[in-house]
């Protein structure tokens, strides 16, 4: 047994001793190298090391971070435009499509995510480099909402022409009660392509994270996007179903839309993308005496209604209409199942991007005319419904029009909203209750905002 063993254990003795003289060897030459760093001044601290090889005089003399890094900006920028050039010529050869998605992905995007982010090393310090935490930063632990969130102090330490010493960026309060949502919106690489979550967008908007916060990435665009129609067309014409993005939708293009189609995908405002149809409202007597004209309307004050509001859902045909007559309107809009603020915007009008619980981005008494329909039924609560009107009035200048387009509720619910309408007292022009059904009722009124002095 012990004979046996010798060889093993002699072994074994032989590599323990190795690795300590290994290990020594290791100790000595640490102790040499960092001997030789220290001469060389690499622990000294801040400018010193520089005046350790080159003397007081010659420290930081001609060398400028920020010059040094626009040079390599520019580098990044003139290789970024050839790379989109050469991006653009192979998207006319098929042949070279899989060489073109290849360019695209796995080096125009990191090229430019590089660029942005050397671009950041410039971006000054906010104030004195110190971020107060305010109670609502602590609720949310996503660095860049945190950002956002985090008061921005004026760079020159003086007051701004808003008068105030810093800025405060705004999200809307329901935001700390969908955090996970809003976590994973402002989910990005800096200077990157957004996700494509518009959607997730609007549902956080509906349920009170409005505003949202800014983001500092690229927003999608679809690859294929075509100039649009002249305006001489784009007012009665589907625009092209290139131009929209059709990933969050049932339909992949217009004609899908149709009123006829049960999967369309959305509720309201149905047969609004038929262009035939569309071009008869507000235009064209109808059997129910609700239906106001636009000429009709307008001829209570000639000449005086230049701007205005449409607010409801639809694709702008109010507007289209009013923009024929030389009036301005902006149409509010919601994606909801549709591309809504799409088809506004392509065809040559103006969409905004609000819901009903946000107060209306617009200077106290500036607006001609509001026109409502489609938006505001019976469903809605009074004290919101209410809320609502006030802001209207708000907005609407003394002398403007508030024109209610066929609104409509139960019977027994057209005494209170009735109310809700009269209560501000304005002249009435029109006034028309007529029956939707046996048990809901439609209304259609004109009303004027009179003078107050006070």
């Amino acid at each position: 047994m012990g004979r046996s063993c010798f060889p093993r254990c002699g072994f074994a003795r032989i590599i323990a001793w190795l690795q300590l003289v290994l290990g020594i060897l290791v100790i000595v030459v640490s102790i040499s190298s960092l001997f030789r760093f220290y001469s060389a001044g690499f622990f000294v601290h801040n400018e010193d090391i520089c005046r350790h090889f080159y003397g007081p005089k010659d420290v930081y003399q001609g060398f400028d971070i920020n010059d040094r890094i626009a040079e390599v900006l520019t580098t990044i920028e003139n290789l970024h435009k050839k790379l989109e050039m050469n991006l653009q010529q192979m998207e006319k050869s098929k042949t070279r499509l899989e060489y073109k998605n290849y360019l695209e992905v796995e080096v125009l995007r990191p090229v430019y995510s590089a660029y942005t982010a050397l671009k950041q090393l410039r971006l000054p310090k906010i104030g004195n480099g110190t971020v107060k935490e305010e109670s609502l930063i602590d609720t949310f632990t996503t660095e860049e909402i945190r950002k956002y969130i985090a008061p921005k102090e004026n760079r020159i330490g003086k007051i701004n022409f808003y008068g105030t010493e810093k800025i405060y960026n705004t999200i809307g309060h329901a935001c700390v009660l969908m955090k996970k949502e809003l976590e994973e919106y402002m989910d990005y690489d800096i200077g990157s392509y957004c996700k494509d979550d518009w959607n997730l967008a609007q549902k956080l908007m509906v349920n009170g994270c409005d505003p949202l916060p800014q983001r500092r990435c690229l927003t999608r665009a679809s690859k294929v996007y075509q100039k649009p129609y002249p305006i001489n067309e784009s007012l009665w014409k589907l625009p092209d179903d290139r131009n929209v993005r059709w990933g969050n939708y049932q339909c992949r293009n217009f004609s899908c839309l149709s009123g006829k189609n049960p999967k369309r995908g959305y509720t309201k405002c149905i047969g609004c993308f038929e262009m035939e149809k569309e071009k008869l409202k507000w235009v064209t007597n109808t059997s129910l005496q609700v239906d106001f004209l636009i000429r009709d309307v307008l001829a209570i004050k000639p000449g005086q209604i230049r701007i205005g509001l449409d607010y409801g859902v639809g694709t702008g045909t109010f507007a289209a209409r009013m923009r024929e007559l030389n009036v301005t309107i902006v149409s509010t809009a919601l994606n909801l199942g549709a591309p809504f603020n799409e088809i506004i915007a392509l065809r040559g009008l103006i969409p905004l991007y609000a819901t009903l619980n946000q107060r209306l981005p617009f200077f106290d008494n500036t607006m001609d005319l509001i026109h409502t329909t489609g938006f505001l039924d019976g469903w809605i609560d009074l004290l919101l419904m209410d809320f609502i009107i006030f802001d209207w009035d708000r907005v609407l200048r003394p002398g403007g029009l508030l024109w209610i387009d066929r609104f409509f509720c139960n019977k027994k619910d057209m005494e209170d909203y009735t109310y809700m309408f009269q209560q501000l007292r304005y002249k009435k022009h029109k006034w028309v209750i007529a029956p939707k059904s046996q048990h809901q009722v439609y209304l259609s009124a004109v009303l004027e905002k009179p003078p107050r002095a006070i």
